[in-house]
């Protein structure tokens, strides 16, 4: 809720549709997000495999959102690392980050990767995208409505074409909240 620090994952901040939908909530001032230098490198190398420009716009992107969110960006202090275990050993940066930065919750598409156990142990939670924005919703109903019809206007502009709601909610694995915008 307003003022939780979240954590966004990179496999959230990769799709764009998704990205712009989390940070012009958190423009709203619904939560605070956090990242990590090594989170958004991971994004950027995800975006390269689209070539170079690829690369190219996500580095810009990633530019603006550390302008934009100066405090969003945390360092897992030394030595945190070494004392967590995941199932997948590259993904404890994403947990250190998360305690580094006192987040509340880690967003991510990732449940297999960061079990609730784990992170309750530290006092964080795993919350999906879907979920957490639908919630956002059920109490801020025209806030996200305002940004989500922000994010579906420029992708009309971009795309040329009328992107429905509901459908480009799916497309950026929002179903839940797809259903919502469109009810």
């Amino acid at each position: 809720m307003p003022g939780d620090k979240i954590l966004l994952d990179a496999c959230v901040l990769y799709p764009t549709v998704l990205r712009e939908i989390l940070i012009g909530v958190a423009g709203e001032g619904l939560y605070q997000p956090l990242w990590s230098a090594r989170i958004l490198e991971e994004w950027a190398r995800a975006a390269a495999r689209l070539g170079p420009e690829g690369e190219a716009i996500a580095r810009g992107e990633i530019a603006t959102l550390r302008a934009a969110f100066p405090q969003a960006e945390v360092a897992p202090r030394p030595g945190l690392e070494s004392r967590l275990h995941l199932p997948d050993p590259n993904d404890i940066h994403v947990l250190a980050s998360a305690i580094a930065g006192g987040a509340e919750a880690i967003l991510t598409f990732n449940a297999m990767d960061f079990p609730r156990g784990t992170l309750r142990a530290e006092g964080l939670d795993r919350r999906d995208p879907d979920g957490f924005l639908w919630e956002l919703w059920s109490h801020h109903p025209d806030r996200i409505e305002a940004v989500t019809g922000r994010v579906r206007a420029r992708t009309e502009r971009l795309s040329g074409r009328p992107q429905p709601i509901r459908a480009l909610m799916k497309r950026a694995k929002l179903p839940r909240l797809g259903k919502a915008l469109a009810e």
